[in-house]
């Protein structure tokens, strides 16, 4: 059985939050509000005339764009044929225990704090959902999947390279797949976040290692449904089979957006330094207010917290109009937290400075 949608329970503070005089500070979730690189728009523009059928495993433009990017970026060393294009990474976080084959009988690692869809892929799988941070806990269980999370969505901890490098141990004793979700790699502003896919990390194998990347924070492309996943050869093959099957393909003209978005440095450049400004007025602004940042070494969100129920957090920032996420969303161990997203307009960011003061 699904949780309820966690978001519906907001809509009630969402509500009070845009009964402000000078309307609402949405700050809850991880839109990009800014515009998409003209790079990209160019890209998806040149190919609107694709009246065939894409191909599931993309095109080798795409797949060497997404080589180049982790290589020039992020020191990992990858074959383009490792590469397959996903239709953003939500989807993938939801089905990718189904299309490996996780059933009853079986649990899902995930992290005690983490984004409410490795749970829900575990449940749709018919697997057990078990969230800790330590894989001691795990105990006996038979263990087919191992998610982590870095940067973390929502405290924006950054797993440095040796924890990373226990994981995959563990996992590898044990005959696991670890998924890494790497959506934020690029926004590390305290810490330097590693791919499981480094060889520091990995040891110079992608054996039973997939990376998840996404296009939404890094280049706006969250309206494209822009993403993909790389690693461990047979299990991209793997994904790949089951893929064709059931038809879920990225569109042509958003794949070669994709492939242009991934070549080009400098407008995630730009990017980057916009939400570093917003970050840098807001977290003061937190923190001057009564909360506490926790973790947030990376990301766009601060993980935030003062002596109350997060609950009670979210509502007193929606009487001054700004809306924020509960921490309860993404598990137990966040009911004295929430998360404030930094995905807002320059103006936006100044009206919640403002009404914090």
């Amino acid at each position: 059985m699904l949780p309820d949608f966690p978001w519906d329970r907001l809509e009630p503070l969402k509500a009070l939050a845009a009964s402000h005089p000078d309307g609402i500070v949405d700050l809850s979730v991880g839109t990009p509000v800014d515009p998409v690189p003209s790079v990209a728009q160019s890209a998806l523009a040149a190919a609107a005339d694709s009246p065939g059928y894409p191909a599931t495993y993309g095109t080798a433009r795409l797949r060497e764009a997404a080589a180049g990017w982790l290589g020039r970026r992020h020191g990992v060393p990858l074959d383009p044929a490792h590469v397959l294009p996903t239709i953003g990474s939500k989807e993938i976080v939801a089905w990718l225990p189904t299309l490996l084959g996780v059933g009853a009988g079986d649990t899902v690692v995930l992290p005690e704090l983490a984004y409410p869809t490795y749970d829900v892929g575990a449940r749709l799988a018919g697997a057990t959902p078990y969230a800790t941070d330590g894989l001691l806990a795990v105990g006996p269980r038979r263990v087919p999947l191992v998610w982590v999370n870095s940067p973390s969505n929502p405290t924006g901890r950054v797993l440095p390279p040796e924890h990373l490098r226990k994981v995959v141990s563990w996992a590898r004793e044990r005959g696991a797949v670890v998924a890494s979700d790497e959506c934020y790699i690029e926004l590390g502003w305290e810490a330097e976040p590693t791919s499981i896919l480094h060889p520091d990390v990995c040891e110079g194998s992608h054996e039973g290692l997939i990376a998840l990347h996404s296009l939404s924070k890094r280049s706006n492309l969250a309206g494209y449904r822009a993403g993909f996943v790389a690693g461990d050869p047979a299990l991209i093959a793997r994904l790949l089979e089951v893929r064709k099957h059931a038809g879920m393909i990225v569109p042509a003209p958003v794949q070669a957006a994709m492939a242009a978005a991934l070549d080009d440095d400098a407008h995630a450049e730009e990017q980057r330094a916009r939400y570093a400004a917003r970050r840098a007025r807001l977290r003061p602004a937190l923190e001057a207010a009564g909360w506490r940042v926790e973790h947030s070494e990376a990301g766009l969100y601060l993980w935030a917290g003062r002596d109350e129920d997060c609950w009670e957090q979210v509502r007193a920032l929606a009487e001054k109009g700004v809306l924020v996420a509960p921490g309860d969303f993404y598990g137990a161990a966040g009911k004295r937290h929430v998360r404030v997203a930094v995905t807002a307009t320059d103006e936006r960011i100044d009206a919640a400075v403002a009404r914090l003061g």
